[in-house]
């Protein structure tokens, strides 16, 4: 039987689009200009940002060299929820071509499923905080968190020393796989978060 562990880029990605592209449809306008758990992005900017994501790591798929020097605006496009999860699809599909994770890839020459795991993080953890600032629970396959467990905690130190990942939460006992996915990049999963203009703080789901 096939370890999850060993489950190809592609596939993950395909489970990881089937949680996020929802998220990511079901944001309303009036929430656009929410704070996030990410303190540097509110809901558009943090849309958009995972927009370049999305569309850069296609270009790392195929060995080839992406342009993060700028950021789209998305979200300026009347169809942007249609275009997110179109140019999703695509990106699972270029993780799914043959060879993709075989090899290196990007600037500093990194393995190619190493590189493809950097994506699957970013849909996970940005589908998880966009579903925080606007109010909703998100819990990705268990598939996807033993996909991404090793190789996170593996580029923490860096991704710390680059400002990518903050400092590591402490969790007690009993905390989920995910929780500690979640803790290991800065984030704290047990904080109660307001949604602006929410009833009640949101709770951790259970």
């Amino acid at each position: 039987m096939t370890n999850e562990a060993q489950l190809s880029i592609g596939d993950l990605l395909r489970t990881a689009a089937d949680d996020a592209v929802p998220v990511v449809g079901g944001i309303a306008d009036a929430s656009l200009g929410a704070p996030t758990p990410c303190a540097e992005y509110d809901v558009r900017a943090l849309i958009d940002h995972l927009f370049s994501v999305v569309v850069n790591f296609q270009v790392l798929a195929a060995k080839g060299t992406p342009d993060f020097s700028g950021t789209p605006d998305l979200v300026a496009d009347p169809g942007w929820r249609e275009l997110f999860a179109a140019e999703t699809g695509k990106l699972v599909e270029a993780w799914s071509a043959p060879g993709a994770e075989e090899g290196t890839t990007g600037a500093m020459g990194l393995p190619a499923r190493t590189v493809g795991c950097m994506v699957l993080l970013d849909l996970t953890v940005h589908a998880w905080d966009l579903a925080r600032a606007t109010g909703r629970a998100f819990e990705p396959d268990p598939s996807v968190v033993a996909g991404l467990a090793g190789e996170v905690e593996g580029m923490a130190p860096t991704a710390r020393r680059m400002g990518v990942f903050g400092d590591a939460v402490e969790l007690p006992g009993d905390a989920t796989a995910f929780e500690r996915l979640l803790a290991t990049t800065g984030r704290d999963p047990r904080a109660r978060w307001t949604a602006p203009g929410g009833p009640s703080p949101v709770d951790p789901a259970p």
